[in-house]
């Protein structure tokens, strides 16, 4: 699964403590994302990594009462330096929600296209129509929809349209895609072709996904970290490392408990 990782984006967080109000959610959590490859976050619901993933690309300060402490860091650089807008953690650092989340009015078409107007690029028509097929190719939908590009994505199945908001994600040429339980609102068939186009994926786009599913992680994930946060307390990592390792060899035996169903 490892490919030639030259351009391909590591990301590193270091030491990130987060808290809602004063309610602290994560504890200096650090975790390497490995370029080129699919990092899964588990664990139980409530341990904090929707609000790990969610600081990797600065959405985190979306919510009022948010702050953070500690630094993400793309190829060595923080995306919350100063200096840094945050447009650019944006555009650099994609990501794919729960719900897939289409605008169901515009077309096909449009909603690939919908993330150049909002990082103000722009391309001509010909450019345009050949970066809606390479995204729509990526993101494993184009066969199915080639003929249609101008019907509207509401009217696209739920796995298709996961996979549009995929396409879309990929037309502002992101380094990293991040992805918040990509298949959970979707079918079994739907969660199979969304995995192979996430193997696909990781040839040129780094990729961290939020999965509750095990198999969906051992399926997927080159790298995997645990999280867990014990009755009252704030989010830890503890044990991350090769998936493969993780898996058969855990470190700790709450890993253990957790990757062979006994609880969570």
């Amino acid at each position: 699964m490892h490919h030639d990782v030259s351009g391909l984006a590591e990301l590193r967080a270091e030491e990130i403590t987060a808290w809602f109000g004063n309610h602290k959610v994560l504890d200096r959590v650090s975790l390497t994302m490995p370029a080129g490859g699919i990092t899964a976050l588990i664990g139980p619901s409530g341990c904090g990594k929707s609000t790990f993933l969610r600081i990797l690309n600065r959405m985190h300060e979306l919510v009022p009462s948010a702050q953070l402490a500690g630094q993400v860091l793309l190829d060595g650089e923080d995306i919350y330096d100063p200096d840094k807008r945050l447009i650019d953690a944006r555009r650099s650092i994609g990501m794919v929600f729960q719900k897939p989340n289409p605008f169901p009015a515009m077309s096909i078409r449009e909603n690939v296209l919908a993330g150049l107007k909002l990082t103000g690029t722009t391309a001509s028509k010909s450019a345009k129509a050949a970066l809606v097929e390479e995204c729509l190719i990526k993101g494993g939908l184009w066969n199915e929809v080639k003929d249609r590009l101008d019907a509207p994505g509401g009217g696209l199945s739920g796995g298709q349209q996961q996979r549009l908001c995929i396409a879309r994600s990929l037309a502002v040429k992101p380094r990293v895609l991040l992805m918040d339980e990509p298949c959970s609102a979707l079918d079994p068939t739907s969660t199979r072709v969304i995995e192979e186009t996430m193997l696909e994926l990781a040839r040129e786009v780094t990729i961290v996904i939020v999965t509750h599913n095990m198999q969906q992680a051992a399926r997927v994930s080159d790298t995997c970290a645990f999280f867990l946060a014990a009755q009252g307390t704030p989010g830890v990592i503890v044990e991350h490392g090769d998936t493969k390792a993780m898996f058969s060899h855990p470190r700790d035996e709450r890993t253990a408990d957790y990757v062979h169903g006994r609880f969570g």
